[in-house]
């Protein structure tokens, strides 16, 4: 071959190679190096003021019974030497408050031992350990179960007990005069489930109205609270009775809060409450405390794993659920496809579903009737706290209540967004958006708090998602109420007058963000008065507004609002109804990741919401199941932590268990 040609095809096969090279570097994963990766919770600092609370019930020598979450005696010994081993240095109710006085701080991996119910094996096997160690604990007993006469079967929530598996009052009196153990109260006689909603699920009884399967009705919020203030001044002055000593630690039944039980519960003078919420307790939250259950005698390593978790949990992976797949006129059909849903968050091994509390059959967006009794809309099914139960108890996720802020048919005599024209001059409902009531509406606002509040009264659930209809165009809103609102705020009241500058323009796209915000901080102060300020809230976020700041003024969302507003942002991470080119997809879903970890720790509380569906097309059909899973795949890859989809068609297996699950689950596809 001549030379020169063979120079000339030597050169453009390394042109071919570079092109090919760029093209594959156009997809490859940023890579970052260890030392600027951020560092994992367990090898940052202590947080100052929090302690990892862990709680037991019996001990046993062996064979540990599991109807009463035993672990055995050589495994608390061995857990107790892991802890100290490991920097872990127990603390007392006493140390715990006096840090939230503003006292000494609490010591780095401050631990709270706690055992509840009062097994006579804290008498017997678990106060010898401790005055061996030194350390303290808590016994928070169930009153009316010490109570039981000698010989008698105690009544263990309908099951009969041997009485000699629980302590008797002078044992408690013993206890307490250790100087190590701190006793606190468990109920004196709500340790067990009432029947919560028509199909006949029983839940805690100290957090839920029971419901009266002959009357049809559930209990007025009078009868629930006479029931609990009685119970809490029973166990109260049982125990102030035995040590002398005011009672300062409540335990919650089966670790379910009440917002009405909290209230009460201090009223009595107690300083503590703890549950069985994940996480650290801190000083600054100790009516509503974390604890980690200690269940199934875990063995050395697993408890180490568990406390370590503590002080980060695993990324939430979450699949977004319309309840309306569920529904269905026939009862029994309504069973079935409650079964099929159950098995299949549980097959996927996530620990989230954002549930649908309201129905949307028509697929406008217009909620017409919703899942629960309430004031204001009809009840298409009483139906959400059973689903919500169902899947926490037999699937062992958590559930959010996903519920629309604005876009409700309620009376037509509230005012609703209305869009000003600018070619007419005229404002009218806009026909192509979601029809919302106008957050500026005071009666409107009220309306809607009553039916979230109305919720949290005849639902269990652990958070609430605000859907993606809390929104307002660059046009929006121009009702009379909205109007008077722009005035007393300072700005003009006509939509041509605020769109007149930019910076017109930029004082009125935020103060409708702030609104939005504050108005989903009024429902969320409406919830947790019910439930408990342990409800986590989460918000749907557009994409524009995440990746392009100056979209705010057509959404009224903006990104650093969120992620400082609520436990969880939750952006739409949809390439498909974002019209991505084909092909782009993983480089957008790469800006979405890098555009938030900007923010300093914002990774953390965001969770992306991929789609399973493309609604581009007439009959919106799924996306394939391993693009799916590829995109949950880039993501982690990228550095996010937490991620879902919707919506889950647990019908059709779609999108496909097998296919998705190593990708989505934590216990498939661990994060790095």
């Amino acid at each position: 071959m001549n030379p020169t040609l063979r120079r000339a095809c030597r050169l453009l096969w390394l042109v071919l190679a570079a092109c090919l090279l760029a093209a594959c570097a156009k997809d490859i994963p940023v890579f970052t190096p260890p030392a600027q990766r951020p560092a994992a919770a367990a090898e940052q600092p202590w947080p100052r003021n929090h302690v990892v609370v862990l709680a037991y019930h019996d001990v046993e020598d062996k064979d540990p019974d599991q109807a009463y979450l035993s672990v055995r005696t050589d495994h608390l010994v061995g857990q107790l030497a892991w802890l100290r081993e490991n920097g872990y240095r127990a603390v007392s109710v006493d140390q715990v408050l006096a840090a939230r006085r503003g006292g000494p701080p609490l010591p780095e991996r401050a631990v709270l031992l706690t055992f509840d119910d009062g097994y006579r094996s804290f008498y017997t096997r678990v106060l010898p350990i401790l005055k061996a160690y030194r350390w303290p604990a808590v016994l928070a007993p169930v009153g009316g179960w010490l109570d039981t006469p000698p010989g008698q079967p105690v009544d263990f929530g309908g099951t009969p007990t041997a009485r000699e598996r629980l302590l008797d009052w002078q044992q408690v009196r013993e206890i307490a005069a250790s100087g190590l153990v701190e006793i606190g109260a468990h109920t004196d006689a709500l340790h067990y489930g009432v029947r919560a909603n028509p199909q006949g699920n029983t839940e805690p009884a100290a957090a839920v109205r029971a419901f009266d399967a002959g009357t049809g009705r559930y209990e007025s919020d009078a009868a629930q609270q006479e029931r609990l203030r009685a119970d809490v001044a029973r166990i109260t002055a049982k125990v102030r009775a035995v040590t002398g000593k005011p009672v300062r630690v409540w335990i919650w039944p089966y670790g379910a809060e009440g917002g009405a039980a909290l209230r009460i519960v201090a009223e009595n003078g107690y300083q503590m409450a703890l549950t069985l919420e994940d996480g650290l307790a801190t000083v600054d939250r100790l009516m509503s405390g974390a604890r980690l259950l200690l269940s199934d005698d875990p063995g050395l390593r697993g408890f180490a794993r568990s406390v370590v978790a503590t002080e980060e949990p695993n990324g939430m992976r979450v699949a977004h659920v319309d309840l309306d797949y569920v529904y269905d006129p026939d009862p029994a059909q309504v069973e079935r496809n409650l079964g099929l849903l159950v098995q299949r968050i549980a097959d996927l091994r996530i620990d989230t579903v954002f549930l649908q509390a309201f129905s949307d059959d028509d697929g406008d967006g217009l909620v017409k009737s919703v899942y629960f009794p309430n004031r204001w809309l009809p009840v298409r099914a009483d139906l959400f706290n059973r689903v919500a139960w169902q899947l926490d108890n037999r699937a062992n996720v958590k559930v959010y209540a996903w519920m629309p802020v604005l876009s409700f048919d309620l009376d037509p005599s509230l005012a609703r967004v209305a869009r000003w024209d600018p070619a007419t001059g005229t404002a009218a409902v806009d026909p192509k958006q979601y029809r919302r009531l106008s957050p500026f509406d005071p009666v409107a606002r009220a309306r809607i708090g009553d039916l979230y509040e109305d919720l949290a009264r005849h639902a269990f659930f652990d958070g609430i998602l605000f859907h993606d209809d809390a929104l307002l165009g660059d046009f929006e809103d121009a009702s009379a109420p909205a109007l008077a609102a722009y005035r007393a705020a300072g700005l003009p009241g006509s939509i041509a007058d605020l769109r007149a500058s930019p910076e017109q323009m930029q004082r009125w796209t935020r103060m409708k963000s702030r609104a939005l915000v504050d108005f989903t901080h009024a429902l969320t102060a409406r919830v947790r008065e019910v439930r408990g300020p342990a409800i986590k809230t989460a918000r749907n976020i557009f994409a524009l507004p995440v990746l392009q700041p100056q979209s705010e003024a057509w959404f009224a969302q903006n990104l650093d609002d969120f992620l400082a507003a609520y436990d969880w942002t939750a952006p739409m991470a949809m390439p498909y109804m974002e019209q991505v080119p084909a092909g782009q997809e993983h480089a957008w879903l790469d800006r979405m990741v890098d555009t938030i970890a900007r923010r300093p720790g914002a990774l953390r509380r965001t969770v992306f919401e991929l789609q399973a569906r493309d609604w581009r097309a007439p009959a919106a059909r799924p996306v394939d199941s391993a693009v799916l899973a590829g995109w949950m795949q880039r993501l982690q890859r990228r550095g996010a932590r937490n991620f879902g989809y919707y919506p889950d068609d647990f019908h059709n297996n779609q999108p496909r268990l097998e296919v998705i699950r190593p990708a989505l689950s934590n216990a498939w596809y661990p994060a790095p």
